[in-house]
């Protein structure tokens, strides 16, 4: 196997789950989401394993999921928004044709109100999500080989703005 077609990266609620389900359809193959992998092993929600098991062991299980979904993926694949904390998974992306998807604060709040279910924001959420963009930020776009800006876009725009950027980059796709 040569591993996924496209992998996205980003923020949560940014929408590659939206966008990934698009693109798979528009290139004629499959969709998978490390997030849902996780859910689907664990037999519960993402936020339950934080409570429950805390952090760490979440980061832990991510790490697995996202080495087997790039091993056995050759579609589109769609990490979670905290996968590229880890140094290993940075490497792993390295030699594959990710596209960070992008957004601001200011469209977090539109798309999410940040009031949805979610473990890292459950205090002052506009202030966790601009401290975890201010970590997180420089580690997507280290493993990005297109960013694409998510802000002001419908989902079909944002897909049709992947393959355009990801046509240009085709030359270096599966070459490393």
């Amino acid at each position: 196997m040569s591993g996924p077609l496209i992998v996205l990266v980003g923020p949560m609620g940014v929408g590659k789950s939206t966008v990934g389900q698009l693109l798979a359809e528009r290139l004629g193959t499959t969709y998978r989401d490390t997030d849902a992998d996780i859910v689907a092993a664990e037999g519960r929600e993402i936020s339950d394993i934080f409570v429950d098991d805390g952090e760490p062991r979440f980061r832990e299980l991510e790490r697995a999921a996202v080495r087997t979904a790039a091993a056995e993926h050759e579609g589109v694949l769609a990490l979670g928004g905290g996968a590229v904390l880890d140094a290993g998974t940075r490497e792993l992306l390295s030699s594959l044709p990710v596209v960070y998807l992008s957004m601001d604060v200011e469209e977090a709040v539109r798309r999410t109100g940040l009031n949805v279910a979610r473990p890292l924001l459950a205090v002052n959420p506009r202030k966790q999500w601009r401290e975890l963009m201010e970590a997180r930020r420089p580690l997507y776009t280290e493993v990005a080989r297109v960013v694409v800006a998510t802000d002001g876009r419908t989902p079909d725009e944002v897909a049709q703005t992947v393959l355009d950027a990801m046509e240009l980059k085709k030359e270096t796709w599966r070459t490393q």
